[in-house]
């Protein structure tokens, strides 16, 4: 009994303990670029209750599709933010994230300490102290971490209730219903928690009735009786704060359930050091971001779960592992079999995780009872020591940057680096900002400042209205005004990354993670791409010419200058010197899509078929859905292949069914042989303006 109590109380302060810590280090957390849409929307969430259903912008959300989420997180919070009047309001936004965070760890520990006892508890608290991935969404991310908190309680409670006999706790239904209630108010796959519900409900007798035990029929009534009244309860609570559920209950919801799973925005981001669209990730995308992404020592309590399995089963409870274990691997199956849309490595299917840290720590625990031996239990307290070692570091040396901790299996960060993301949610941007703020006080720079950004940094300037921010594409710089820039080093190619054509050689600041740069601030030290670009569009190529030409002398890194330059230089009649410029540009970055398109055509236009051929197709292979390529690629092929140039066609198609060059060249290929066949097609191509 007295080890017990020394364990209890060893828990219960390492928990408070866990909670100073998370909210001290959430005062640091950057603002992620979710976190501004999602903050705006849950403001669009309040008008809309405020002018009791007046203001409808909350419904009309044709950009984001962010009324398809009900974020009920984001808006309780936003609720608190407006009756407390709040001025800090990402601070206040972090630390609610950080409590969110907390309770997710506690939880899991306490369903822990429900299987195994406090020790397996307080091996879930360590696992998750040093989790730097999940610790690093704890502190700025309120839709991924409270949905996580819903799904892991909505399990635990299930369990409970399931396994309580006929004596059902009223505490375990207020909490199941509120649990699965809460998982639905964020994210419509939180009916996934119904389905356990009943799924679990049925295997759970069945398995009962097989092993030959008495089957209490009213036990089961009762309990049918109940779940279903919870599901629908809880059904009805999670709309409460959802403007869009709330115009539909059933039909929206289930509506809603239907986005999220085939989510329609797609994304460009490295993974395996190459470049693909989110919804042309290979199958393993999934797997391989979490193994290379958690940390070896919790890796390492799964293997020893797994191994451990038949010995943690015949406790008398494989029941209840094989439920936990189906709510981790069913999400996993299910996505790499429907080949879901996924992106930002596994920050989607962070619910997952407090059920692998549980089986982590149980794979521990019986690995510490096996060991007999007081200097090998020593020993196993040795390797738990050693394996948190690596992220534990990466936290201490790398605050606030926990998020973009990668494992020793692809070299930590610095390996990971132009090979997988890093700075997805954009949260370097924070320091930047703060720290051009202060240099341009130090520096006394005063009157109207433009200060660009890879996203939206307008809140961090909001004491400064002298400086104008604004979003821009890195790649498209040189042709927007202004002064500064702040840029994340997400959507930069991998090749320039790999060859230190990131940062830019005028980048004055630098934000650094495991001394890989992860931000940069940039200061621009000419505006002459800007008035070339201006020139080249009005027509003047002459003069865009001389301002391309003076620009180059102090910025040579930037392929749009050389792509425009080009332009000036083809307008203008110097052909030789604008193919000469392009390939510089491509010396910059090879997989540069407009000029690899530009040459194509250019190429085309002279009759170098071949050449233009090969230009087409590089470009296809850097940017698959590059689809003038398509176009241009189908026309060069009409004549000598028209079965590729059509299959192509139909590639294209498949991925922009509605991209009307494509319909037209395709009628183009039957004009001749199959008039019928181009005439359905050119209707189909009218019907789209």
């Amino acid at each position: 009994m007295m080890k017990v109590a020394r364990l209890k109380y060893i828990f219960y302060f390492s928990s408070a303990i866990l909670l100073f810590l998370m909210l001290l280090t959430s005062r640091d957390a950057g603002i992620t670029c979710d976190e501004v849409l999602h903050y705006n929307h849950s403001v669009s969430v309040y008008n809309y209750f405020a002018t009791h259903g007046n203001d409808q912008s909350a419904l009309n959300t044709p950009i984001t599709n962010l009324k398809y989420y009900g974020q009920s997180y984001d808006n309780l919070v936003t609720i608190l933010i407006n009756w407390f009047n709040i001025d800090d309001i990402y601070g206040f936004r972090h630390l609610m994230s950080s409590v969110a965070g907390w309770l997710v760890i506690l939880l899991t520990a306490l369903f822990a300490v429900w299987l195994a006892g406090y020790r397996a508890g307080i091996l879930v608290l360590i696992l998750f102290a040093v989790s730097p991935t999940f610790i690093g969404h704890t502190q700025n991310n309120l839709k991924d971490i409270p949905f996580a908190l819903g799904y892991i309680s909505s399990i635990f409670f299930t369990l409970k209730f399931l396994f309580s006999g006929r004596k059902i706790s009223t505490r375990y239904i207020i909490l199941l219903t509120a649990g699965i209630a809460f998982s639905i108010s964020i994210r419509a796959g939180g009916l996934l928690l119904i389905c356990y519900l009943f799924f679990f409900f049925f295997i759970f007798y069945l398995v009962k009735y097989l092993r030959g035990n008495i089957i209490d029929f009213i036990e089961i009534r009762t309990k049918l009786l109940w779940i279903t009244g919870i599901s629908i309860v809880s059904w009805l609570l999670s709309i409460l704060l959802w403007p869009y559920a709330l115009q539909s209950p059933v039909k929206n919801v289930l509506e809603s359930y239907h986005v999220m799973a085939h989510f329609p925005d797609t994304f460009r981001q490295i993974f395996e050091g190459k470049v693909e669209w989110s919804d042309y990730m290979p199958w393993y995308y999934l797997p391989k971001s979490m193994s290379i992404t958690i940390p070896l020592i919790v890796l390492t309590g799964l293997i020893l779960f797994s191994f451990l399995s038949k010995l943690i089963f015949n406790h008398g409870k494989t029941v209840l592992y094989g439920f936990v274990i189906f709510t981790v691997l069913f999400p996993l199956v299910f996505v790499v079999y429907d080949k879901s849309n996924l992106y930002s490595s596994w920050r989607q299917f962070l619910f997952i995780y407090p059920a692998i840290v549980l089986l982590a720590a149980i794979g521990f625990h019986y690995f510490f009872d096996c060991v007999k031996n007081k200097y090998s239990k020593w020993g196993v307290v040795a390797l738990l020591a050693v394996l948190s070692v690596h992220p534990l570091k990466f936290m201490i040396v790398n605050h606030p940057y926990y998020y973009l901790y990668y494992n020793q299996l692809v070299g930590g960060l610095r390996g990971a680096y132009a090979n997988y993301e890093t700075d997805y949610y954009y949260v370097g941007q924070t320091e930047a900002s703060k720290w051009l703020i202060d240099y341009l006080k130090e520096k006394n720079i005063t009157g109207s400042v433009k200060v660009k950004a890879t996203y939206s940094v307008k809140w961090l300037f909001r004491a400064h209205p002298d400086i104008e921010t604004s979003y821009f594409r890195y790649e498209e710089r040189s042709q927007s005004d202004w002064d500064y820039a702040i840029v994340a080093n997400r959507y930069i190619s991998p090749y320039q990354l790999k060859n230190n054509y990131w940062p830019p050689t005028n980048a004055i600041h630098i934000i650094y993670a495991d001394r890989i740069p992860v931000c940069a601030v940039i200061e621009r030290k000419s505006k002459d791409d800007f008035y070339g670009y201006i020139a080249l569009n009005e027509g003047r190529s002459k003069d865009a010419i001389k301002y391309f030409e003076k620009v180059l002398l102090v910025d040579d890194g930037d392929e749009m200058i050389y792509y425009n330059f080009a332009a000036a230089l083809y307008n203008d009649g110097q052909y030789q010197k604008a193919d000469s410029v392009l390939n510089k540009g491509l010396e910059i970055n090879p997989d540069f899509e407009p000029i690899l398109m530009y040459l194509g055509n250019i190429a085309g236009s002279q009759n170098k078929t071949d050449e233009a051929i090969r230009y087409y197709q590089r470009l296809i292979e850097a940017d698959r859905k590059y689809f003038d390529a398509y176009v241009g690629l189908s026309e060069l092929l009409i004549d000598s292949d028209i079965m590729r140039a059509r299959a192509l066609l139909r590639t294209c198609l498949t991925m922009s069914p509605r991209y009307k060059p494509a319909i037209v060249a395709l009628a183009d290929t039957y004009r001749k042989s199959n008039p019928d066949v181009a005439e359905k097609y050119d209707e189909l191509a009218n019907t789209i303006q």
